[in-house]
């Protein structure tokens, strides 16, 4: 009798375990790829709004240095969100992420919006790199 409820708490606990590792998701916002780390602002910057709405981006970073920023599917008037990508792609490329957060990045005159929304999202994903490596 002492065995089989031995057996039977033992099997329990087993399932549990189970299920726990199961339910836990993955990190939705920092990744790892090719050896560096891709920190997606799609759920941080849910809230960052650029001229039309959100501007999600991927930072790729590598040994403490952002290697790029990809801009990824956006609402944003393609016109002007060509003028931002164009000039704030490469303004954090090796940069330390240090130095990156600091960085005083103009923006796309008449593209203010959509700029301040990429610059804030690269604030909040460097944040986020820096709390969660």
């Amino acid at each position: 009798m002492k065995k089989n409820l031995i057996s039977i708490a033992s099997m329990a606990s087993l399932l549990l375990v189970a299920v726990m590792l199961q339910s836990a998701k993955p990190d939705e916002v920092m990744t790892k790829e090719d050896g560096m780390y891709v920190v997606n602002t799609t759920t941080l910057g849910k809230d960052v709004i650029g001229y039309v709405d959100t501007t999600p981006l991927k930072i790729y970073i590598q040994k403490d240095k952002v290697v790029k920023i990809e801009f990824l599917k956006n609402q944003e008037t393609p016109k002007y969100f060509v003028k931002v990508k164009k000039l704030l792609a490469d303004k954090w490329n090796d940069m330390k992420v240090n130095d990156a957060l600091k960085a005083q990045v103009d923006g796309v005159t008449g593209a203010t919006f959509s700029s301040d929304a990429v610059k804030e999202n690269v604030r909040l994903g460097l944040e986020y790199y820096k709390k969660n490596k």
